[in-house]
């Protein structure tokens, strides 16, 4: 029998199978939670479960500890509702516009801008759009059920040209899928992918200027991001902050200084956390979210776009509030958890 499961403040419900999670069903019936990784790696999905039962599969403790749970907390993308629910959960607007679809789709061309990053760029189905928000992601979808995430670096805008994405794949080696991406992957395979997922997108009802945070290859979304923002005519303030280790790691620098020199409301920041290493580097040192705090400690007008690793947006997230007087409903995040930190303890 399948249970109903409302969310509070706003009322709207829907219907979970009891194979199904929470989540799973939110996204079917077009409803916005927000979520990350689907995995119980992130948290983003956590939310306060206000009556009702619920089973939790597999997740991870920094995801959600047992103290949260036992004060009533769970993870949408975990649990499986054993009846009636009542969730405190705020709904995405816009986030269950575009149902996931699966697809099949071709490699057109691999570029290596880094030693350990590959640009993909894949060909789309032309016979039905794919519709997405810039900032989401699609999932490949691998031999015996198994799914790697990448977030799209095109704006939604280029489908209308060539139905197509773009990821940015940085290579984890004994990684399954990314030892195939930088040894056997070539133009003309055919790979198979579903999507869009994801809430960590643009909200474009805001008016206030934008901190644009990426660390590594969380550039991705966020260029989607700026693309859309140019697409759009956008107006309003922007300052994109990069954090790598080592300049070679800023594997689109040159597009991220054309974008801004192009773009009078943006600004291009990139931080080396290994500058030491670098004596031709003249421009900014250290922890990329710490830059942030340098330049602007006063967030409280801001809203906050970062993506990267779990590390820099839980620290991003936590100095951010507590420090700069962010409002916590402002800063939007996607961690881009791999593989073995989805299986990290």
């Amino acid at each position: 029998m399948s249970f109903n499961v409302t969310l509070r403040p706003s009322g709207v419900a829907f219907q979970v199978e009891p194979d199904e999670t929470v989540l799973q069903a939110a996204i079917r019936q077009g409803v916005g939670l927000p979520y990350g990784c689907r995995d119980g790696a992130c948290g983003s999905c956590k939310s306060h479960l206000l009556e009702g039962s619920v089973v939790l599969g597999e997740h991870q403790l920094k995801a959600l500890s047992a103290e949260e749970e036992a004060a009533g907390y769970t993870l949408t993308c975990s649990a499986r509702a054993q009846s009636d629910l009542v969730i405190e959960a705020r709904t995405v607007v816009g986030a269950g516009d575009f149902p996931p679809r699966k697809m099949p789709c071709r490699v057109t061309s691999i570029e290596r801008p880094a030693g350990d990053v590959a640009i993909v760029k894949l060909q789309l189905p032309a016979n039905e759009a794919f519709h997405y928000r810039a900032g989401q992601y699609l999932e490949f979808i691998l031999s015996e059920g198994n799914r790697r995430s990448y977030s799209m670096a095109n704006a939604p805008h280029t489908q209308a040209d060539a139905p197509g994405a773009e990821l940015h794949i940085r290579h984890m080696p004994g990684g399954r899928f990314t030892d195939h991406v930088f040894s056997k992957l070539a133009p003309r395979e055919i790979l198979r992918v579903e999507g869009p997922f994801g809430s960590f997108f643009l909200r474009e009802d805001s008016a206030k200027p934008i901190v644009l945070l990426a660390s590594g290859t969380g550039f991705a979304p966020i260029k989607a991001i700026i693309e859309h923002l140019r697409f759009i005519g956008n107006e309003r303030k922007a300052v994109l902050y990069w954090g790598c280790r080592r300049r070679a790691d800023l594997y689109l620098h040159d597009w991220a200084l054309q974008a801004a020199a192009e773009l009078p409301w943006l600004d291009y920041i990139p931080v080396l956390s290994e500058s030491k290493a670098e004596p031709a580097w003249t421009g900014r040192s250290g922890f990329v979210h710490e830059a942030v705090m340098a330049d602007l400690p006063d967030l409280s007008t801001w809203q906050v776009y970062a993506c990267g690793t779990p590390a820099m947006v839980a620290a991003a997230e936590r100095d951010f509030v507590s420090r700069c007087d962010l409002p916590a409903e402002e800063f939007y995040a996607d961690a881009f958890t791999s593989e073995a930190d989805k299986h990290d303890a």
